[in-house]
């Protein structure tokens, strides 16, 4: 498998050391709900997982959830509430948003506030080793004492401060000095104690400190959006490194920006959407579809055309995996055909197509075009009294390939008497030829939210 190197900016091969990929992305500020530019990342991270356990590894993944900074302050003094309370009703909210998008919980939830004594700690080694400094009770990373400074962005000081707008700090060194711990600044005010005063860690250091406290020292992959890249990912280097000498991230991966309309996500254009706002629009699997459409680092945009067609596709798929099902139902435990046999091959091929795209940097386009191929291989192939081992290499492949997706959810086996009762009835009346009270169970049935499909077969019934 090969992985796009945001600190190489090239693909390499990804190595796995004991079988174990230890993996960490940066979540969620719960402050509000998650928008849909964090979904995509959610997403990917997902996918990733996904892929490297179906690839038989094990994969211990973390990601965070900040729960204290300047924002959600802002929003607890604004409401008149605590910081915790913010914190508890956003990240609830984070873990419905993330079922609805088919984003599994990681292996670890940290939260910064229940790591203090870890980011303290940190803080001092960096202070021990001339990496940070304090300044009326805040602590700062001194950007100039680590000589890789922008290996991860690929710039240096001299051309970050020729193109930086930055306030003017009189407490730092330099103005890309960064705060590792934050005096508190009222009464009142979140806050713990700590060497340099009461106070509360920097945005950067708790990242360090949870990677640190649940993966170690050195990890294999970190993720998260491109715009995280700098200052914040950059800084996470600076201040691991800086405190262990050890390599921080062997692979460093980061997915594209996504906009609406072909207009950047802004508050101030009134373009700007959560995942809550878009659950009551739209079925939150037809937006990881769309967001699995393209290719993770390519630009994506969000419009209503497109999430239209994320939605014909999934039907495509759903539509396509009950009538394996159906087919297997009437199959037969006989030898199979020439035809058949070719499909199963056919079968073999698109698992290595969806394979091959997927090693090479999750390449989702290609590999949902194996699916669609499968259906259609599948389609032309299989048909009433089929042999049976052939529908189930069908039906194993598809679920495969989709199951990596985090598509297509798993059929639940419905046991609804009156639906059974009036299935049966309209059997009855379609052979007593009393279409009338036929059409009559089928109206009926459309109300209770099924779909009656009337094939050589017999009565095909499914959910709407």
């Amino acid at each position: 498998m090969r992985l796009f190197n945001t600190l190489t900016r090239q693909k390499e091969e990804l190595t796995v050391r004991d079988g174990r990929v230890r993996m960490y992305a940066c979540g969620p500020t719960v402050y509000n709900y998650i928008h849909i530019g964090n979904a995509r990342c959610f997403v990917l991270f997902d996918l990733l997982r996904r892929y490297l356990e179906y690839r038989g590894n094990e994969v211990v993944f973390v990601q965070n959830f900040t729960d204290v900074d300047d924002k959600m302050i802002a929003k607890a003094k604004a409401e008149g509430c605590t910081v915790p309370e913010i914190a508890a009703r956003y990240i609830d909210a984070y873990f419905t948003d993330a079922q609805g998008l088919g984003v599994r919980p990681a292996t670890v939830h940290p939260r910064a506030t229940e790591n203090i004594p870890e980011i303290i700690e940190i803080v001092q080694t960096l202070i021990d080793k001339g990496h940070a400094y304090e300044s009326n009770g805040n602590v700062y990373f001194a950007a100039g004492s680590f000589p890789h400074y922008g290996c991860l962005s690929h710039y240096n000081l001299d051309e970050l401060e020729a193109g930086a707008r930055i306030d003017v700090n009189d407490e730092k060194r330099h103005p890309f000095d960064f705060a590792l711990w934050k005096a508190k600044k009222e009464e009142g005010e979140i806050s713990w104690p700590s060497p340099w005063g009461e106070g509360r860690p920097g945005w950067h250091i708790e990242c360090s400190a949870m990677v640190r406290k649940y993966l170690g020292t050195d990890i294999d992959i970190h993720c998260g959006g491109q715009d995280l890249t700098f200052p914040h990912h950059e800084n996470e280097i600076a201040q691991s490194e800086g405190a262990t000498g050890k390599t921080f991230v062997r692979y460093w991966m980061h997915n594209g920006f996504l906009n609406i309309d072909n207009q950047k996500m802004s508050k101030s254009l009134g373009n700007f959407f959560t995942v809550r706002d878009i659950r009551e629009k739209y079925d939150l699997e037809a937006v990881r579809m769309f967001l699995l459409s393209a290719q993770y680092r390519s630009p994506l945009n969000f419009s209503q055309e497109q999430i239209a067609q994320a939605k014909a596709a999934l039907d495509r798929m759903y539509t396509a995996r009950d009538n394996f099902e159906f087919l297997k139902q009437g199959a037969q435990e006989r030898a199979m055909n020439a035809e058949e046999a070719r499909l199963v091959e056919d079968t073999k091929a698109c698992m290595k197509r969806f394979d091959d795209a997927m090693d090479d940097d999750l390449n989702t386009a290609d590999a949902i075009g194996a699916i669609f191929e499968l259906i259609k291989h599948a389609n032309v192939t299989l048909k009433p009294g089929c042999a049976k081992e052939a529908v189930e290499a069908v039906i194993a492949t598809f679920k495969e390939m989709t199951g990596v997706l985090g598509l297509v959810k798993e059929k639940e086996e419905e046991k609804n008497a009156e639906v059974d009762a009036l299935v049966e009835a309209r059997a009855q009346a379609r052979k007593e030829k009393n279409w009338k009270e036929s059409d009559r169970i089928r109206d009926q049935l459309k109300e209770m939210g099924y779909v009656v499909e009337d094939t050589a077969q017999g009565q095909k019934v499914r959910r709407i």
